[in-house]
């Protein structure tokens, strides 16, 4: 299944079903009146919150949505059956817009959140509500009242706690597989990642906390360049962000060229994700000729708390996850 994070579909509810004109017609009974039934209502659109899905895939094939109408009304008094509702299950972290306004109608973060979000239209009334004192045999009904139609714009935020960010091949990857049940792909050249990963951390003490990986960011990615501004969004939710950079690749001379270029690049996307609490990771310190670059690193920076570790042999990440979820419980 693809990762698809936005989809545009068109919602209708039901209509209603139209009232019936009858008359009680049976033998021996002589002017037996108006017995024509109401029509049914109108199915409504009701929005709810799906833990199982991951993706809003589904909504890039499914292009109109509709509720069932209601029956129209039957003579005898009959009542028209009402129309079945449209149940849309969305992943958390949905954000459900009006395309017409762009007025932004739900935004489902909570597990229990379901509403309606288009009420179906009422049924008419048959023949037999106008009766009156005076006019006893009314040969009028109502039609139904049609349904709400909504052109909407479906746009998935991953409800993630730790949004990983970096270069590309900085490890990322090999970094949310090693510290949770995760599988991403992993290989040795830079934009593996294609499409955003998420993990579940069982820290040793506390509760579980949720990581995202985007892929790597590079120069120009508030401007669309590359694959992250596509998924950036994704980690505005988060609490915490962990900045993670190749050892490797410091250069002793400029040690900060990846940490600005990458801090430049979010707060040109958005302020709010400039202002998110930051924990700098250095990786890959199994490969040789990286203490140097370390050292410059760390007295080039000394107003972040600075962590090491490599993602490919588990040293530190324990340490890792420990200082993850005592910032959460702060936070």
């Amino acid at each position: 299944m693809k990762f698809v994070d936005e989809a545009i579909i068109t919602v209708k509810s039901g209509d209603g079903g139209r009232g019936c004109t009858s008359f009680r017609r049976e033998r021996y009974i002589e002017k037996g009146g108006p017995d024509g039934g109401d029509g049914g209502d109108g199915g409504h659109i009701i929005l709810k919150i799906d833990q199982s899905k991951r993706t809003l895939y589904d909504y890039r094939r499914q292009k109109l949505l509709k509720a069932k109408n209601g029956a129209p009304g039957l003579g005898r008094q009959k009542h028209g059956k009402n129309g079945s509702d449209c149940t849309i299950t969305l992943p958390p972290g949905t954000i459900v817009s009006n395309m017409d306004t762009n007025e932004t109608i739900a935004d489902l973060t909570k597990i229990e959140d379901e509403f309606i979000l288009a009420s179906g239209g009422k049924g008419g009334r048959g023949n037999k509500r106008f009766a009156t004192s005076t006019n006893r045999a009314p040969r009028h009904s109502q039609p139904g009242i049609p349904g709400i139609e909504l052109k909407l714009k479906l746009e998935l935020k991953l409800l993630a706690d730790v949004g990983l960010v970096g270069l590309p091949n900085a490890g990322k990857s090999t970094l949310i597989s090693c510290i949770s049940a995760a599988r991403p792909k992993i290989a040795d050249y830079p934009f593996t990642t294609l499409t955003p990963t998420l993990g579940m951390v069982d820290p040793p003490f506390g509760e579980p906390f949720a990581v995202a990986d985007i892929p790597g960011l590079i120069e120009g990615a508030h401007q669309g360049i590359g694959l992250g501004i596509n998924f950036l969004k994704h980690i505005e939710r988060t609490g915490i962000l962990v900045h993670l950079i190749d050892s490797s690749l410091i250069d002793p001379d400029s040690p900060l060229d990846s940490f600005n270029l990458i801090n430049k690049e979010l707060s040109k996307y958005s302020k709010t994700l400039a202002k998110k609490t930051q924990i700098v990771v250095l990786n890959k310190i199994d490969l040789s000729d990286t203490s140097e670059k370390i050292k410059a690193f760390k007295n080039s920076l000394e107003d972040f708390r600075i962590l090491t570790l490599s993602a490919v042999t588990g040293k530190g990440t324990k340490e890792l996850v420990k200082i993850l979820s005592s910032k959460l419980a702060e936070e």
